[in-house]
């Protein structure tokens, strides 16, 4: 029994489909393998040593000497000389505390501001990758679905050129609708093999981000709900982006440490104090001229007051005050650019969000127009390359909503990583908008007709086979050709 339940639960498991990845999962991916983001985590790790190092200016300072001598001591006292040999020996323990180093405080203060600042250029680089990520997810999307809809055109217009064949040796059409037909044929062939190229680079592009192959990546679903990110206003937009933007932040950071540096160069013409400690022992073998050990132990306080040092401190100051002011036109600038990213971004997302409204009303225009061409071709009021242009709105129209809707989420994405608030939970909101079972391989699979479409090769068979068999094709009913001809 156990030999057959395990054989059944192997082909049931190779009959269970697997999932597609979805956004969230294309980024971890990339989390974990992106070189770029990598290196930015690296020069994060290295600033934060700026704090302990900085630290390390105002604890004490603890330092072991040691020494041992030979000596050869000659002495000459009028015309007698004295020589003595003897080796000495010795060790110190000297010790400091700063008191007050105004300089090192302020570099202190320096760092730990250094340290956030680094923590926000590791959030750019965070959201840099999140960009990255969906822009090549979507791109991959994209190309996927210009190439389906490439394919069921060329399905199409093959069942055309077919029955222009047909119709053509039964005499019903000329040659010129063969001609336009075999012509359109020949410029989706060409079409689809652009696409294929284009969707083998985007795949190639994700593998590169990612570091790994991706089969399939979950789709959108048929009809995804699009909508504006709250606030549903500009300003309210903006004046997140004025407080939350990283790039106004790591300028602000920039300017905080300029007003530190002032500090620092300033200190330069203050006195500095320390409290010293050192203990010392030194021994001599030879007893004949030196006495034997020596000990000391000295505590003190130790002033050092600069009092000129050939212009250097105020060269400094002036120094300082300058990047300052720089500092300060910097961070009025990010400023003014983040607004203006903020106003662009959201007229983005507002502009992509109408246009696709626009397209899938006019998808549904276009199928219907198709639809009433190809009764109007029936009862002789449409000809084969009204169709054929027909059919080449729809399809127009179905690429032009897809890469809309793609546009759409990537404008959202940008227009929360202008107002600093971006982040992975994002993608996993739209996640919910994918569809996470397998979809069909691009490779093999043909994206399925429009109803229009549709009925165009169905009748299109049937007038063929009508005419060969010498009867009219059956006519359709009244309203369809009053359709058809207005």
């Amino acid at each position: 029994m156990k030999p057959k339940l395990l054989t059944f639960l192997l082909a049931a498991s190779f009959g269970l489909p697997a999932f597609a990845e979805n956004l969230s999962e294309v980024y971890r991916a990339a989390l974990a393998y992106d070189p770029t983001f990598a290196a930015a985590r690296a020069t994060y790790e290295a600033a934060s040593e700026q704090l302990p190092q900085a630290r390390a200016g105002l604890l004490p300072n603890v330092s072991l000497n040691a020494n041992t001598r030979w000596n050869d001591v000659e002495t000459t006292i009028g015309a007698t000389t004295n020589s003595s040999d003897f080796d000495s020996h010795g060790w110190s323990v000297t010790a400091s505390q700063p008191i007050f180093r105004g300089q090192n405080l302020a570099a202190y203060d320096q760092a730990k501001v250094s340290v956030q600042l680094a923590e926000n250029q590791l959030k750019v680089a965070g959201q840099d990758l999140i960009l990255r990520a969906a822009r090549a997810y979507f791109d991959v999307l994209l190309a996927q679905d210009t190439l389906e809809f490439t394919r069921s055109q060329k399905a199409a217009i093959t069942e055309q050129l077919a029955a222009a064949k047909r119709s053509f040796e039964v005499g019903t059409v000329t040659i010129t609708d063969i001609h336009e037909a075999q012509a359109r044929y020949d410029l989706v062939t060409a079409q689809e093999i652009a696409s294929l190229n284009d969707l083998e680079v985007k795949k190639r592009a994700l593998h590169t981000l990612t570091g790994k192959p991706i089969d399939t990546l979950a789709p959108l679903v048929a009809k995804p709900a699009l909508t504006v990110p709250a606030p549903g206003n500009m300003d309210d937009w903006v004046s997140r982006a004025l407080a939350d933007n990283l790039q106004v932040r790591i300028r602000e950071q920039a300017r905080q440490i300029a007003d530190k540096e002032v500090d620092r160069a300033r200190a330069g013409h203050y006195p500095t104090l320390d409290l010293t400690a050192s203990y010392l022992d030194s021994r001599n073998q030879n007893f004949t001229t030196i006495q034997g050990d020596s000990k000391a132990t000295l505590v003190g306080l130790e002033l050092a007051l600069p009092i000129y040092q050939g212009g250097l401190t105020s060269s400094q100051v002036r120094q300082a005050v300058a990047n300052r002011e720089r500092s300060r036109q910097e961070l009025e600038d990010a400023q003014r650019n983040a607004a203006l990213q903020t106003r662009q971004a959201y007229l983005n997302v507002t502009s992509t969000e109408a246009q696709v409204k626009a397209l899938e009303a006019a998808l549904s225009s276009s199928e219907k127009s198709l639809e009433s061409t190809q009764l109007g071709l029936q009862v002789g009021v449409r000809t084969n390359v009204d169709v054929l242009n027909a059919q080449q709105q729809v399809f127009s129209a179905r690429s032009d909503l897809a890469a809309a809707r793609y546009n759409f989420l990537i404008s959202v994405l940008n227009l929360k990583a202008a107002a600093g608030s971006l982040s992975a939970a994002d993608l996993e909101e739209i996640d919910r908008l994918l569809n996470s079972a397998p979809g069909p391989t691009p490779k093999t699979s043909r994206a399925p007709a429009s109803p229009g479409l549709t009925y165009s090769m169905a009748l299109n068979h049937r007038r063929s086979q009508a005419s060969e068999a010498g009867a009219p094709a059956a006519p359709p009913s009244r309203s369809a050709a009053n359709k058809a001809h207005k």
